[in-house]
């Protein structure tokens, strides 16, 4: 007699969601992330990352932005493959192997998410006990982002297509949580040759107008090799 085939794991997709937020105390910006308050058991009543089932006819980057935009109504332009979770006890009565992307987007699209009784904006580093293990999700989301700040374009995601530098350190200081010198600032960035000046300034300064950058728009903000041409759900 053949021996029994064990049961195979089930496959879903989740997304962090990065936003820039004031503060409502200090006015400063700060990384804010919407998440879904569950409906159903396990874990009903608690709060967790955007996410669904993964369907065996889509793609998983498609899978990532369509549960995204169901849930919160959100469809950000920078979505990358985050990492594989796979704890065997991760999900209670069954095995749940969930594929996590991350999003990043600017504080105006932010405020056109579907918000409600069921979905609300937390501050990143001030969660509540989340479902699964999102917690741990949402963790290492954090420092993956905190880490390819300091070596990629990936600010671009949180500003519009021209920008001060005074706007882009703004933007490394709300994601590494620490004050920059502007000085230095100024010589990593025009050393690392990830943005242009443009001829344009920014208006309605009470001083001496600022110049304003643009990014190099020939570096991806997400440099995946020959993996970003031949899939379609970009991995990081």
């Amino acid at each position: 007699m053949a021996a029994e085939q064990p049961a195979s794991a089930e496959l879903a997709v989740s997304t962090v969601i990065f936003a820039l937020r004031a503060d409502a105390e200090t006015e400063l910006p700060s990384l804010w992330l919407p998440l879904v308050r569950r409906t159903r058991e396990p874990f009903e009543g608690q709060w967790a990352l955007p996410g669904g089932w993964l369907p065996v006819d889509e793609e998983l980057g498609k899978a990532a932005a369509r549960t995204l935009h169901e849930t919160t109504g959100l469809t950000p332009k920078y979505l990358e493959q985050l990492y594989s979770f796979g704890a065997v006890d991760r999900s209670p009565g069954r095995r749940v192997v969930s594929v996590v992307y991350w999003a990043l987007v600017q504080s105006d699209e932010a405020a056109r998410a579907a918000v409600g009784e069921n979905v609300q904006w937390f501050p990143a580093d001030d969660l509540p006990e989340l479902a699964f293990d999102h917690n741990l999700i949402v963790d290492y989301a954090l420092w993956r982002l905190r880490t390819k700040l300091e070596y990629s374009r990936i600010a671009h995601a949180f500003l519009g297509e021209t920008f001060t530098l005074a706007q882009l350190r703004e933007v490394h200081e709300a994601v590494l949580q620490r004050p920059l010198d502007p000085a230095n600032f100024r010589r990593t960035i025009e050393a690392s040759k990830t943005v242009i000046a443009t001829d344009e300034y920014l208006a309605g300064t009470p001083h001496r107008p600022p110049r304003l950058y643009r990014f190099d728009s020939t570096i991806d903000p997400a440099d995946l090799g020959p993996l970003g041409r031949a899939t379609p759900g970009k991995a990081s």
